[in-house]
């Protein structure tokens, strides 16, 4: 499956699937739900379940892909894994650097692993680097992000678990916010996202509000679809500007 209903790209890139769980977003992981569906379907290339698993055959995907596109790497996954070994990361990168018409998104869990990497590497003009903040205690991911060289810097604080309190986004380009979605989904509350769309606003950075998930702004249960994407009666989903 290559696009996806992901509303700030349009295709996935998968050569990486598996993972391990890192922090606390990770409980109610929708790649590892998703991934048990996909086995459960035969699929061969989930064939090994949620275990980190390299597919060097998929690599060339995006040379195959015509227009321009935003491509989200690693969907899931995460590139920076510990058992990635960083000359897999090199023939992801050779296939990005030999397609710059399309935009490559590339979001963490492991920003040291990802500082490391890029240390004296020129990062590519088209690959967006973002991580994952969603509790107070990853906050420190975003010192890692903000040093790199990378035309757009991003958070995705998805699922937002807690109020994030003051954020320096110095550096940061583009902060995206959602709810968790599933069954055992935990609630956000509008004052969370308020509280950093403020700052994201007060620091111009661009904000993006992707959805509620399974709790509504009202906090009560419901599908996500009924949910929407609402903050205060309005949509807020803007893409970065690009440098």
């Amino acid at each position: 499956m290559k696009t996806t209903k992901i509303e700030w790209t349009d295709k996935t890139w998968n050569p990486i699937t598996g993972c391990t769980k890192k922090s606390a977003g990770c409980a109610h992981c929708y790649a590892e739900v998703m991934t048990r569906r996909l086995k459960a379907m035969r699929l061969e290339k989930y064939r090994n379940g949620f275990e980190l698993t390299l597919h060097e055959e998929e690599l060339d995907e995006p040379l195959k892909w015509k227009g321009t596109h935003n491509i989200f790497v690693c969907s899931m996954s995460d590139i920076f894994h510990e058992n990635v070994p960083f000359d897999f990361v090199d023939k992801i990168m050779t296939v990005i650097v030999k397609t710059p018409q399309h935009r490559y998104q590339i979001l963490t869990k492991r920003a040291e692993r990802m500082a490391e990497y890029f240390k004296g590497k020129t990062i590519p003009e088209n690959v967006w680097l973002g991580v994952t903040v969603e509790c107070k205690d990853t906050k420190k991911r975003i010192d890692e992000l903000r040093h790199l060289n990378a035309s757009v810097k991003f958070l995705s604080c998805e699922p937002l678990l807690e109020d994030l309190e003051e954020l320096n986004l110095n550096g940061i380009d583009w902060v995206i916010v959602g709810g968790e979605s599933g069954p055992k989904a935990r609630p956000m509350k509008e004052e969370w996202v308020l509280n950093i769309k403020e700052q994201v606003e007060a620091q111009n950075a661009t904000f993006f509000f992707k959805q509620w998930g399974t709790w509504g702004s009202d906090g009560v249960k419901r599908n996500k679809c009924k949910n929407g994407k609402l903050l205060k009666g309005e949509v807020f989903q803007e893409m970065p500007n690009m440098k």
